[in-house]
């Protein structure tokens, strides 16, 4: 999944990029509320991790604007505020959860996967697709009861297509995707993906669309 966390504590952005990484997402950082506001008017997001402690302006302000203009991504508070009327106030501006730090990681992850399945109208977990089991909560896939390792990167393009099941996604919008990861990518790196993908999971997972993208049957 692609996520956007906004956070202006280094530190603990580093550390929650760093694990959400780890498990297969690919993140975007925001320092600020300008910076989260450009990123969420111009790309696309599972779920949006917001601190409300800002420097240029309040995270409910943030998430009161992008209510108003429509956008329904899940949004996650984060926040260091603690008080009911804290989380009363988030709640009403439009946030579907509130995390108080220090939070647990693995905890602030599943709260992510549960808010992003229903945001995609997706809340079943286990899939089957052509001859593989997949739980897309724990990023995970078996063949025949054996489990088949991914990288990050490869389970972040995987999830993707597997989150527009049976339309088809642009490469452009896999391009997305791996910029979560780093900031430069080669031209060819979806294609590149795809092929790895087509050589751990099966050639018939992902189907090529020429002209138009790939999607998974």
């Amino acid at each position: 999944m692609r996520l956007l966390l906004v956070e202006d504590t280094d530190e603990l952005a580093q550390s929650v990029l760093r694990f959400l990484r780890a498990e297969g997402h690919a993140v975007d950082h925001a320092a600020d509320a300008a910076t989260a506001e450009e990123a969420m008017a111009l790309a696309e997001y599972a779920c949006v991790i917001l601190d409300l402690g800002l420097p240029d302006r309040s995270g409910l302000e943030v998430l009161r604007a992008r209510r108003r203009a429509g956008d329904h991504t899940p949004v996650l508070i984060a926040t260091a505020r603690d008080q009911i009327s804290d989380r009363i106030a988030g709640l009403d501006a439009g946030a579907d959860d509130y995390v108080v730090k220090p939070f647990d990681l693995s905890e602030l992850s599943a709260r992510i996967r549960a808010h992003a399945r229903r945001g995609q109208g997706l809340p079943q977990t286990r899939l089957s697709v052509a001859k593989l089991e997949v739980d897309r909560a724990a990023a995970r896939v078996w063949r025949e009861g054996v489990e088949i390792r991914l990288t990050s990167r490869e389970w972040a393009l995987f999830d993707a297509l597997l989150g527009a099941r049976g339309r088809v996604v642009a490469k452009s919008a896999l391009e997305e995707v791996l910029v979560g990861f780093e900031s430069m990518i080669e031209g060819n790196a979806v294609e590149v993906y795809v092929s790895r993908l087509r050589g751990k999971l099966g050639a018939d997972v992902i189907l090529t669309r020429r002209g138009m993208g790939y999607t998974v049957p």
